[in-house]
């Protein structure tokens, strides 16, 4: 019999984050939770109260400020935990106070509504080549969605905002799936880090000395010219951050969305009928699979008294977007359950909540109202190679997807036809 006054272990491979997701809120709203290296953290499952801490003046993500055990990075923790890559960044995102807004500032005006809706005629040009691409593989044999479609879209579009060259990103990306395996030992996690800045500072230099019209190009000038207050740690820290969250949500967003959509073929076909929209399937697939699952880490910035609880002050807190997703508290009875008509279907925190709202938001899914529909178009037979009980979770207690995605496509609609 488990002790529920003793810390949880995490899995960090991930294996079932649902099932450890339902077993932390028995626990409670927010529960101790030990992840490797022994740091025991508050994990957060309830949506209410998580919204709550998430807009709180009293919780930072500021490592370096706030979490007493870092000692500034000089600590022994800090030089050997697995997971550092997740708290030792220096972005908007990690940033606090002051600095979150000077630095969000920089990022935002990038990613708008309407800066992302005018990228629609290159995301269906790219759509349209990858489907293509998939159209022209074997017939009749299993195809990796998740590689062929899901993965390579996100990462197309986010390489081109950010004018990463050829060069550098199949690197980059292998770099970047290490970091996102959290079952990584130590050695693995700090080799890997070693690597991931060789190559940001590589990115870096090559925009310095040929800057061309992408963001990192622009905030190299930010940078050179001073007037920002930008370090060269942030500007590499921030490229980092949206060259990896300007793909792994979306890659997993897609996954997610095929994988729910073909499991539920009455649900499908209300989709492709029209008489649920596509916005209300994606919004669905958020709040049922959040494309990071669990993430690492916030901290109290003083005693921080709820009715049941105390976060003590310098105590670290992680978010559990999947968890929330599924609180019955929120979404009923029926939380764990698909259903694209759920009347709680767009009250979700997978993007986040507040100032650390994700500024990438409106990329995604617009990229997922332009891939889904398009696939589904091109191969409307398409369906699960395997049964969807065996298709393997990505490994990872952050990353929330699959390993693979095989599909059969059936026959596609003939060009002429379309």
């Amino acid at each position: 019999m488990t002790d529920e006054t003793c810390p949880y272990a995490i899995d960090t491979a991930g294996r079932d984050i649902h099932g450890e997701a339902a077993q932390l809120r028995a626990r409670g709203r927010a529960t101790q939770v030990e992840l490797p290296g022994g740091v025991v953290t508050w994990w957060v499952t309830d949506q209410v109260l998580l919204k709550e801490l998430l807009i709180d003046p009293r919780v930072s993500r500021d490592t370096y400020r706030h979490w007493p055990a870092w000692e500034n990075g000089e600590s022994e923790l800090a030089k050997t935990w697995p997971l550092a890559m997740w708290v030792s960044d220096r972005n908007m995102i990690t940033a606090y106070g002051t600095d979150h807004r000077r630095l969000r500032k920089l990022v935002a005006k990038a990613f708008t509504a309407r800066r992302s809706a005018a990228l629609r005629p290159r995301i269906e040009e790219i759509t349209t080549e990858l489907l293509d691409r998939i159209a022209a593989l074997p017939p009749g044999q299993p195809v990796d969605l998740r590689q062929e479609f899901a993965y390579p879209l996100p990462t197309q579009v986010i390489s081109e905002l950010l004018g990463i060259p050829d060069s550098i990103r199949g690197d980059l990306l292998k770099a970047v799936s290490r970091m996102l395996d959290t079952s990584s030992d130590a050695g693995q996690a700090k080799a890997n880090e070693l690597e991931l800045y060789r190559l940001l500072d590589a990115l870096v230099a090559i925009k310095r000395e040929s800057p061309e019209d992408d963001l990192t190009s622009e905030l190299i000038a930010v940078r050179d010219d001073g007037g920002a207050g930008l370090s060269e740690r942030e500007l590499v820290d921030t490229v980092l951050l949206m060259f990896t969250a300007g793909h792994e949500t979306t890659v997993n967003l897609l996954d997610q969305a095929v994988y729910a959509l073909l499991g539920h073929p009455e649900q499908l076909a209300m989709v492709l009928g029209g008489d649920v929209p596509w916005e209300d399937a994606i919004e669905e697939v958020l709040r049922l699979e959040a494309p990071f699952a669990n993430l690492p880490m916030r901290y109290a910035v003083e005693d921080i008294e709820l009715d049941d609880l105390t976060i003590a002050k310098g105590e670290p807190i992680v978010v559990s977007f999947a968890a929330a997703g599924r609180d019955p508290g929120v979404h009923g009875a029926t939380a764990d359950a698909f259903d694209v008509t759920r009347a709680t279907r767009r009250e979700h925190v997978a993007f986040g909540h507040g100032v650390h709202h994700c500024v990438g938001a409106p990329l995604a899914r617009l990229e997922a109202s332009i891939g889904l529909p398009a696939l589904f178009a091109r191969f409307p037979r398409l369906r699960l190679a395997q049964p969807a009980e065996s298709i393997e979770p990505l490994g990872s207690f952050v990353s929330n997807g699959h390993r693979g995605l095989p599909v059969l496509l059936g026959a596609d609609i003939p060009v002429g036809a379309r």
